[in-house]
Formats: C-alpha cells, sequence, structure tokens
C-alpha cells in the first residue's frame, strides 16, 4: 500500500476502532498497537495510524511518545469537567427539539425507547450501550442544529467511556429518564425537556463517581 490512503479506507479504520472503544472491546488504559490493529482489521499500518492521531484529536485516545497509544483513562475530576459542559448542552438540545419537534424521529425516538426498556430488562451490556447512543444521537437531531449535533455527540462519546459502567446498574433508571425526556419533547414543553435532560446527565455522572469510589476501595482492600 502507499505511504498515503484513501481517506475512506481512513475513515472505516477510524470507525472501527472508536466503536471498539466505545462498546467496551477496548478498555480505558488498553494499549493500540499498531500492528495487532493492521493484522486484526486487514490493512497495512498507515490507516491504522492516521486513525488513532483522528481519535487522539477527538479525546478518545491519547498518543505518548515511545510509549504508543492508548484508551484515554476518564478521571472523576475529567469527568466532573465535561458533565458541566454536557448538561447545560444536553439541556439547550432537549429545548430545540420540544420547540422544533420533528415528528419522524419523535418516531424513532419512540422507536429506540421501546427497545431500550426492553433491553433494560434482559439485554447486553453491548447492546444497552449501542441503544443508548442511539437514543441520544436521534435526540441531537431532533434538535435540527447541526452545529449542536457536532459538538454534542463529541462530548457523549468521551463521558460514555465513564458511563459505561452505569449500563448494568441504572439501565432502568437510564431509559425511566430517557422516556420523561421524550414525553416532554413531545408534548413541546421546552422548560421541562431542558430540566430533565440536565438531571439525566447529572444523575449518570453520580452513579459514576459512586461506582468508580467503590471500585477504588475493592482495589485498595
Amino acid at each position: 500500500m502507499n505511504a498515503r490512503t484513501s481517506p475512506s479506507l481512513s475513515k472505516l479504520v477510524r470507525e472501527r476502532i472508536r466503536g471498539q472503544i466505545l462498546n467496551g472491546r477496548l478498555k480505558p488504559g488498553a494499549r493500540l498497537v499498531e500492528d495487532r490493529l493492521s493484522a486484526e482489521l486487514g490493512v497495512s499500518r498507515v490507516p491504522v495510524r492516521e486513525a488513532l492521531r483522528s481519535l487522539s484529536a477527538e479525546g478518545l485516545v491519547r498518543l505518548e511518545p515511545h510509549r504508543g497509544a492508548t484508551v484515554v483513562e476518564v478521571t472523576p475530576e475529567t469527568v466532573a469537567e465535561l458533565v458541566e459542559v454536557r448538561a447545560l448542552l444536553e439541556g439547550q438540545n432537549a429545548r430545540l427539539a420540544a420547540r422544533r419537534h420533528d415528528p419522524e424521529i419523535v418516531r424513532q425516538l419512540r422507536e429506540t425507547l421501546a427497545h431500550g426498556n426492553a433491553a433494560a430488562e434482559s439485554g447486553t451490556t453491548e447492546e444497552l450501550t449501542r441503544l443508548n447512543a442511539e437514543f441520544h444521537e436521534r435526540l441531537g437531531e431532533a434538535s435540527r442544529n447541526s452545529v449542536l449535533l457536532d459538538v454534542m455527540r463529541g462530548l457523549r462519546e468521551r463521558t460514555s467511556l465513564a458511563f459505561a459502567i452505569n449500563s448494568r446498574a441504572r439501565a432502568r433508571e437510564d431509559w425511566k429518564e430517557h422516556a420523561g425526556i421524550l414525553e416532554a419533547v413531545i408534548a413541546g414543553d421546552e422548560e421541562l425537556a431542558a430540566l430533565l435532560a440536565i438531571r439525566h446527565v447529572q444523575n449518570a455522572a453520580s452513579a459514576f463517581a459512586r461506582a468508580h469510589a467503590t471500585a477504588a476501595n475493592d482495589d485498595a482492600a
């Protein structure tokens, strides 16, 4: 393969690696070895290297001299900073979704909500993670603000690395909160939709903090 690779191949590799990070297959702190990834994905090291650089710019991968690439480790301090921003933007996103009330996206959100409620009872952690991302992506589309959607997508991906620890423990609460947000959007209640969206992010952050503290205590014991 040439020293340079096609943008489409690099993008495909990036999306494959991103997917493995977000679904938990590649855990925070995991080393991302170019040779191993290129063999697994059936490509040369060039698109893998380009993908890792791109994911580093997005905040999902850490690149260090002489150490290579690792999946970012999300500390409670980092999560607190992310949540301060994400909660505010989620509120604005829900407010716009309630104001603009796109019937087709509302239909899609109802569909995702039904699947999410079922997964909360008997689904896998990977399925819950995927459906949670799908719900928030569609809620972002409902705002009909492409700039906000792009910004929120990056924030959601970074916080999802931390919130993955909540997936099973908080599944029922997560989807109950999703249902409340959707009801407010359907009713066109901008203030309630914003309030519930902000609380949803804050509740997930509180659950992460408790789970992280418990894990730290277990490790110290």
